[in-house]
């Protein structure tokens, strides 16, 4: 196994940091990679929100649904799904004059898609060059929560999203390996539905990786596990709300 493989191997979620903040030119190499990362067309759809005030980042701690360590992280990077500034040379590039264009739309949801993976793939880069360097990394999806809250905190106009927070620090204990299902994933020359017996045996498999001392009361097996704690959970609920407006804004004319 070569090293990037291993390093990409031995990489867990931290969310427990040493104080200790990164250097300037640690925090440079990692954004460095992280606009390395493949593009849709070279556009570059994203935009980095750094955190550095520590009052931002308490309120982000408590909007985030609840978790102290965002507060405690030494650097915080918030990747935006951004069509905004496109939209904003646009208007300043004439284009309202090109033959045939009557007006300037709105960006779509297939701008948004490739905005957001443009953004998710930086983030990615990010993370490995982060563990590159030994310093340790945690994803917060909950940052697409709380849509209004999070457009005022950030100054987020329209056209943008918040995909992705990320977390960094050196870790401050030794980390535990998640360990990751990886039968059925793969598929060959197009998508499968599984069996009830694949489900079945996926389900006790699933159960021994994440629930190995057994399941809350009144819960059997990880479908029902995963249903109650994570697919209909009061901030998923939310966090779908919230994306109906994130939508609504982003498709949202130039007034």
């Amino acid at each position: 196994m070569n090293p990037t493989i291993e390093l990409m191997n031995a990489r867990s979620s931290t969310r427990a940091y040493d104080p200790a903040p990164l250097s300037d030119a640690e925090k440079q190499a990692i954004l460095h990679a992280t606009m390395r990362a493949p593009t849709a067309g070279n556009l570059m759809l994203y935009s980095i929100i750094e955190i550095e005030d520590q009052a931002l980042k308490d309120r982000l701690a408590v909007t985030c649904d609840h978790q102290p360590f965002i507060a405690r992280a030494p650097w915080v990077l918030i990747f935006v799904a951004d069509y905004q500034k496109w939209i904003d040379l646009f208007a300043v590039s004439g284009v309202d004059r090109l033959p045939g264009v009557t007006h300037r739309r709105a960006p779509g949801p297939g701008d948004l898609l490739l905005a957001c993976s443009d953004a998710l793939i930086a983030a990615q880069n990010a993370v490995i060059a982060a563990e590159s360097l030994g310093i340790g990394s945690c994803y917060i999806g909950d940052v697409l929560e709380q849509a209004e809250e999070h457009a005022e905190l950030l100054g987020l106009p329209n056209h943008t999203l918040p995909v992705a927070m990320l977390c960094f620090g050196r870790p401050a204990k030794p980390r535990r390996r998640t360990p990751h299902y990886e039968k059925h994933v793969v598929h060959k020359d197009g998508y499968r539905r599984l069996s009830a017996e694949e489900l079945r045996e996926a389900s006790d498999e699933l159960a021994q990786l994440h629930a190995p001392r057994g399941f809350r009361p009144g819960i059997q097996n990880i479908g029902q596990d995963v249903y109650e704690r994570k697919y209909a959970a009061g901030f998923t609920h939310e966090l779908n709300r919230s994306v109906a407006v994130w939508l609504e804004r982003w498709q949202t004319p130039e007034g």
